[in-house]
């Protein structure tokens, strides 16, 4: 029986999940990112390999997360995908009554409606930091708190501060400040998921009907401070699935697995040992046109195999 690889690589964290040809869930992993790609999905896939030790042959490849093209040129990917499709594509699988999907990622945050199965409407906040998972990483770090265990400080809050979550720089001061207060770092911690919930709602999820069953996902539904602050401030049960970190690499899984149904073929998967190729990024900028478009090139082995970031034909591969 073979398997699907679904891939998911963002600013914080590159995750991997591998199904059986039955759609079931067979290994996840769920990596640092740490500012290198790369090198985080060449120790994914090698952890993967591990995991099957040869003996399931891989049917096809999918990426998804904000470097899904470079990484699905990396690692040879029959299918990349959003992660607005790739996350409402794993809930669907798991709870087919899914109606809204809250997902805080590293860098963005999403909200999914979905309604009989079919995603309806979307909305993403990708232009500030407030209230992702990156800006709680910054914040643990510098309270010297692990991030795994920031939740646990939460939930020993006895009289939560309010913190002002508009946007990461007031957001920080206003913790400096009730720390300088006297607040204990239980409260403010507390009082930080409740922040961050608290702009979710008001800015991802505004004019967005949030119904049941909610599903939260993404690496922050680790964390219990976040997940008991939308308990309350949307007064409703939120159901956290048990990949909740991988669900963007399951749904990439899910979703090469139908695309191999449609469209049956050879994987151009390029294995698991990702060291073994040589790779060249190069960036340059276009003098052709006052766009000037900054051009990334991807070359394997010397060839290149990818362009991206122009606006017209000018860099297109043949």
């Amino acid at each position: 029986m073979g398997v699907f690889l679904g891939i998911d690589v963002g600013s914080v964290s590159t995750n991997l999940a591998v199904l059986r040809e039955d759609g079931e869930v067979l290994f996840t992993d769920y990596l640092r990112t740490r500012g290198d790609p790369r090198r985080a999905v060449s120790d994914g896939l090698a952890l993967a390999g591990s995991s099957l030790n040869g003996e399931r042959p891989v049917l096809g490849v999918a990426t998804t997360g904000s470097a899904r093209r470079f990484a699905g040129v990396l690692v040879g990917a029959d299918l990349v995908k959003n992660e607005i499709v790739a996350h409402a594509t794993a809930a669907i699988r798991m709870y087919p009554d899914v109606s809204t999907v809250l997902e805080i990622g590293g860098q963005d945050s999403k909200l999914i409606v979905i309604r009989d199965g079919v995603i309806v409407d979307f909305a993403m906040n990708t232009v500030c930091a407030a209230g992702t998972g990156s800006f709680l990483d910054q914040q643990a770090f510098r309270l010297g708190i692990s991030i795994e265990k920031f939740g646990d400080h939460a939930a020993q809050s006895r009289n939560r501060v309010t913190i002002a979550s508009k946007c990461t720089v007031f957001a920080e001061s206003d913790m400096i400040h009730k720390a300088q207060l006297g607040a204990p770092t239980e409260d403010i911690i507390a009082g930080l998921c409740d922040g961050i919930v608290r702009n979710y709602l008001n800015n991802v999820g505004k004019g967005k009907r949030i119904e049941k069953r909610v599903v939260l996902q993404g690496g922050v539904a680790n964390n219990r401070g976040v997940v008991e602050a939308f308990r309350r401030q949307l007064g409703m049960e939120i159901t956290i699935p048990d990949h909740r970190g991988e669900m963007g690499a399951v749904g990439a899984a899910l979703l090469v697995r139908r695309h191999r149904r449609r469209h049956p073929g050879p994987t151009s998967f390029l294995g698991f040992d990702l060291a073994r190729i040589e790779f060249e990024t190069r960036v340059f900028e276009c003098d052709n046109c006052p766009n000037r478009c900054e051009i990334v090139e991807l070359r394997r082995a010397g060839a290149v195999v990818d362009r991206y970031g122009h606006r017209c034909t000018r860099w297109d591969i043949a």
